[in-house]
């Protein structure tokens, strides 16, 4: 495993992955931050990207070079102890409509009819690369090109919660209300932030997403049992 590393300020590092991005490389960066542990008490947190991982640490415990040298061992350790497994997170999703406000523009620029950009869209499995922009936002890889789209020249000052939308080759979903220039296609009920819960991210670095189309009647129904509390969101655990 090839990496460098470049210290960010006084109590963090940054820790870059000599890799092209790839599944297999979120995979190794994956391992890596499972094998970093908070019971370290000179290690605050970590910040999984793309091909990087920041580690945020206590300077009165550990210099940057001897930081550097425990980063190294736990890097030669992951190397043996990747998972053979992912896991698949379920995203029921309206899409269309005042749901999915972009959705028909969308498909008029790629000469298809919206069912067309629907089915793509829910084919196949997208890859959680990184959490990021908002608390819970995830960046997903995977999307079919025939149905990437450039973001809107003209960001909406506001993007409901649970909004399904395509920026460039990318899907992703706003887990809050915010400002936002992604094509809305779209929209879960599900919460992927919520400070209700002792964990409050639905979603973490390297989980993969599958979204399936639903009606508005059971868009309405689960949107009903999250807010009492007895919805629980569809996961399954494959063999890579």
């Amino acid at each position: 495993m090839s990496m460098t590393f470049h210290p960010l300020g006084e109590a963090a590092v940054k820790v870059s992955f000599n890799e092209a991005v790839s599944p297999s490389l979120n995979k190794m960066i994956k391992a890596f931050c499972t094998n970093l542990s908070f019971k370290d008490q000179g290690i605050i947190e970590w910040v999984p990207a793309y091909d990087s991982v920041t580690v945020y640490y206590d300077p009165w415990v550990y210099t940057y070079q001897q930081l550097t040298e425990l980063l190294k061992k736990k890097a030669l350790e992951t190397e043996q102890q990747q998972s053979n497994s992912k896991t698949i997170v379920t995203v029921p999703t309206l899409y269309g409509g005042e749901y999915g406000p972009d959705l028909t523009t969308l498909a008029k620029s790629k000469k298809m009819n919206t069912n067309d950009v629907i089915s793509l869209h829910t084919n196949g499995d997208y890859l959680v690369n990184m959490i990021g922009f908002l608390p819970g936002f995830p960046y997903l890889s995977g999307l079919d090109e025939q149905i990437a789209m450039p973001r809107l020249k003209e960001p909406r000052q506001t993007v409901p919660r649970g909004s399904v939308g395509i920026a460039g080759s990318q899907t992703g979903i706003y887990p809050l209300e915010s400002p936002g220039g992604w094509n809305l296609i779209g929209r879960t009920p599900l919460r992927l932030y919520d400070l209700e819960k002792e964990n409050p991210f639905l979603l973490e670095q390297g989980d993969y997403l599958h979204f399936r189309s639903i009606s508005e009647e059971e868009y309405k129904r689960i949107e009903d049992e999250i807010e009492k509390g007895t919805y629980k969101p569809e996961r399954r655990e494959e063999t890579l």
